[in-house]
């Protein structure tokens, strides 16, 4: 998922592995491309864990990552109705809380203040994002993106080994290919 970087050049290389080819963008070192391919196993889906963290912490979920760092982990972002924010770690074999820190260095910036307004208008939640963009493939991440003013959610997929990119509509659950990256 982008993070405010514009990237000009996507190049995609193969890793041959026990006759798995796996597709990679750009800036994915060995290391870590292997370990988010591997993390594709995990027995909880993206909507499965933000269920979970929102049982747990309950608020509006921002966003799923399946951690890609070696902790294997799904960390859910989720804010609660007085703005505090809140990482909820989930097990992604079991869908058990591992648990929950307050994040304290949300700075609450217009970017935020405007994702945080597209959520609380939105028919569809980062539940039903993961849901929606499911049908792509395994999602490992789910948050809001704001593209020039628009905010969207993204939702990053793994499928026969290829990584994907998919913006939800927050109004209709659309999804379509995230072509952000072609610039």
């Amino acid at each position: 998922m982008k993070r405010n970087i514009v990237i000009a050049t996507l190049t995609a290389a193969a890793l041959v592995t026990g006759g798995t080819v796996a597709a990679f963008a750009a800036g994915d070192d060995e290391a870590t491309a292997t370990r988010r391919q591997a993390n594709t196993s995990a027995q909880v889906t993206a909507a499965e864990a933000i269920a979970a963290a929102l049982k747990h912490t309950p608020g509006k979920a921002l966003s799923a990552d399946l951690d890609d760092d070696g902790a294997d982990v799904w960390e859910v972002t989720v804010v609660k109705g007085d703005g505090s924010g809140y990482e909820v770690r989930i097990a992604p074999d079991t869908g058990k809380v591992l648990g929950t820190q307050r994040d304290t260095e949300d700075d609450h910036d217009a970017d935020d203040r405007a994702e945080l307004a597209a959520v609380k208008g939105a028919h569809t939640d980062a539940r039903e994002a993961a849901l929606a963009a499911a049908a792509k493939g395994t999602v490992t991440e789910v948050g809001l993106d704001d593209d020039n003013g628009t905010v969207a959610w993204s939702a990053d997929t793994v499928k026969d080994g290829r990584q994907g990119e998919w913006k939800v509509a927050p109004d209709s659950g659309k999804v379509t290919q995230d072509r952000d990256d072609d610039a």
